[in-house]
């Protein structure tokens, strides 16, 4: 027990001493640590895939035969809302989305920025690729910048006046 106690405190020692990571400061920082990190294949002990084909190819050593059948058999339509919050979830913080990584940057090679939404477009494309469907990149690419512009359109028609001034008219050529 007492081993235990001990190397549960060095470990608390050792990750406030160097071993933990510190957010960047400022903007610089934050774009060198992007630029290292879409270079690495493995961030902090985890695979990061390359591409949409390396996705699949990870998702499905990692997802079980059960589960990949179940995930099969859900519609298209509902699939990315119900697993957003495990799978999803869980490829934004391993596959490290939000910090950057090299499928990341794939992704945002092909017009998703929104770390959310390049889980939900992985999501939908593997659902695809184990019902043997076309990918159709093109066709969901319009789905998701059109579904980004109407939340953008919502938020600026939706949005409540705090405060609103009116110049007077000026007689003068300013």
């Amino acid at each position: 027990m007492l081993q235990k106690i001990i190397v549960f405190l060095l470990l608390i020692v050792l990750s406030s001493t160097g071993f933990a990571q510190k957010p960047p400061e400022n903007q610089a920082e934050f774009e060198k640590e992007y630029e290292r990190r879409i270079r690495k294949d493995v961030l902090y002990g985890v695979y990061i895939p390359k591409d949409l084909t390396d996705a699949f190819i990870e998702l499905n050593k990692k997802i079980d035969t059960e589960s990949k059948a179940a995930f099969k058999a859900f519609p298209e339509e509902k699939v990315a809302d119900q697993l957003f919050y495990s799978l999803g979830r869980w490829m934004i913080h391993n596959w490290g989305f939000y910090g950057g990584s090299r499928l990341s940057a794939y992704i945002k090679g092909l017009g998703i920025y929104h770390p959310e939404d390049m889980a939900r477009f992985i999501i939908i494309t593997y659902h695809r690729n184990l019902n043997k469907k076309s990918l159709d990149i093109k066709e969901l690419m319009k789905t998701f910048h059109e579904k980004q512009n109407k939340q953008k359109e919502e938020l600026i028609n939706g949005g409540e006046i705090l405060h609103q001034e009116t110049r007077p008219k000026s007689g003068g050529g300013e």
